[in-house]
């Protein structure tokens, strides 16, 4: 026999506080870690800067920690776009359609973003593994490094999407972490 009864609000709340809350928690921590790489970027390119015309002697590392750093503040920030929704949308297409249609069509766009969040987490886990060891020469890094970006950022896009899904279903709205 198939148990039909509904679970009350109540019972269902610590798991969805829950979870919000984390995400709220990695949206916040994902935008205070992405000012702080920005900043070591600005060091980096000031370090690099005064390096060259000063003393004549160009830190070969400045240039590629630069790069890199740049590729994981983009990570973070369209993560934290998705959550906070500063990302690109059909909103105002959306907002045209009854009511009916517009929460199946919110639905559809977070499941494609979260769907292209795990396309990002895939694709960037396998570069990531086939280029661990190669090195980068002027880091000592290895290059897949680079492609570990594409995972953080996946995970938290599939994260955040999945808050919105939830969020729309039950008719509420996601408050952005730096509110």
């Amino acid at each position: 026999m198939i148990d039909t009864r509904v679970e009350p609000a109540a019972a269902r709340a610590p798991w969805r506080h829950a979870y919000t809350r984390l995400c709220a928690l990695l949206s916040k921590a994902s935008l205070m870690l992405a000012v702080v790489l920005l900043i070591a970027i600005i060091v980096c390119v000031q370090y690099q800067v005064v390096g060259r015309y000063l003393f004549n002697d160009t830190p070969v590392w400045a240039e590629g920690l630069a790069l890199q750093l740049v590729l994981y503040v983009t990570a973070l920030g369209v993560a934290v776009g998705v959550r906070d929704a500063g990302h690109i949308g059909l909103d105002s297409l959306v907002s045209l359609l009854p009511d009916s249609m517009r929460l199946k069509v919110e639905v559809l766009i977070h499941a494609l973003v979260a769907l292209f969040g795990a396309v990002m987490v895939s694709s960037g886990w396998l570069w990531t593994r086939l280029k661990w060891t190669d090195m980068k020469p002027m880091l000592g890094i290895p290059v897949g490094a680079d492609y570990l970006a594409l995972v953080v950022a996946g995970v938290l896009i599939v994260l955040f999407s999945v808050e919105h899904i939830v969020a729309l279903l039950r008719h509420e709205e996601v408050v952005p972490s730096w509110n």
